[in-house]
């Protein structure tokens, strides 16, 4: 097959991981910055221009679309999609996830346990609001920050007020969450592939942090799911749509609730935590899918 992992960078783990599996299965496979695609739109012949070259020989793409690039990204997954090109990940299920508000609010209708959360249009009645997640500490979330970034914890009205003034004077819009203290800064990511969780990991902020995430400092240990943590993550993935995502959770006195759900999950800690060969399964799957 030819593959072409759409990928900024080819020296990322991941994407290395990917080329390596693919190409110990005999694949053509290519790494292309999607910034460097010109997308041709005419009649019945949509097309992509790369390098002088047309993509027209591709099979199928694995998207690694970054979140600061995700318009342009989407617009050349969705390129390929009318191409006919198989991608393991669709434009709309990236681009539906890359919004935290819109995956909150299909995740909430479907029965899907989170964490209690208020979005407003700049209110001045910040006390209400906190009051609606439980009191503080509260933890702040702008809808489009990743990795960690843009997500604060306050600890007291007077801070949640100040965060949200500061972000409202930039236009910058964000969540009011209910903060899971029990869950003692650590959280699981679980990493599902075509309906199956094929490996999870807890990951643990580093001391005095709140968040986790790996690229912050944060460690990480394998993880066994309990059926109920199994049950959510798979149930959060078909909400909305993504055959591959990282779904990550809190552990709290209610049971598993979720807390974001990445459509371009990293391999390099999920493949060292669960000793699992995640990179290949993807492969696998584009195989079993591929045109």
């Amino acid at each position: 097959m030819n593959i072409v992992i759409l990928s900024r960078n080819k020296e990322l783990y991941s994407t290395r991981r990917l080329v390596e599996e693919a190409e110990k299965r005999n694949h053509f496979v290519e790494v292309i910055d999607p910034l460097n695609c010109d997308l041709i739109i005419e009649n019945e012949k949509p097309t992509i221009l790369y390098k002088d070259k047309y993509l027209d020989y591709v099979d199928a793409i694995i998207p690694r679309i970054g979140a600061s690039v995700t318009f342009y990204g989407c617009a050349v997954v969705r390129q390929f999609e009318m191409m006919n090109v198989f991608s393991s990940v669709s434009s709309d299920a990236i681009v539906r996830s890359r919004d935290k508000l819109r995956s909150y609010q299909r995740l909430s209708k479907a029965g899907v346990d989170m964490p209690k959360t208020v979005f407003t249009h700049y209110s001045k009645d910040i006390e209400n609001l906190i009051v609606k997640v439980g009191g503080t500490p509260v933890v702040i979330k702008l809808l489009e920050g990743t990795q960690g970034i843009g997500v604060i914890l306050a600890e007291t009205n007077i801070a949640a007020e100040s965060i949200l003034e500061a972000f409202n004077g930039l236009e910058a819009r964000a969540l009011i969450q209910e903060y899971i203290g029990e869950a003692k800064g650590a959280d699981i990511r679980a990493l599902i592939i075509d309906n199956r969780v094929v490996g999870a990991m807890k990951r643990q902020g580093k001391e005095g942090e709140f968040r986790s995430n790996l690229h912050r400092g944060g460690t990480y240990k394998q993880c066994k799911l309990s059926e109920e943590e199994i049950r959510i993550a798979l149930k959060a993935a078909r909400e909305l749509k993504l055959s591959i995502c990282g779904v990550d959770l809190l552990q709290s006195n209610r049971g598993p609730l979720i807390m974001e759900i990445n459509s371009t999950p990293g391999l390099e800690g999920i493949e060292g935590a669960s000793k699992k060969n995640i990179a290949q399964s993807i492969i696998t799957y584009i195989e079993r899918n591929g045109r």
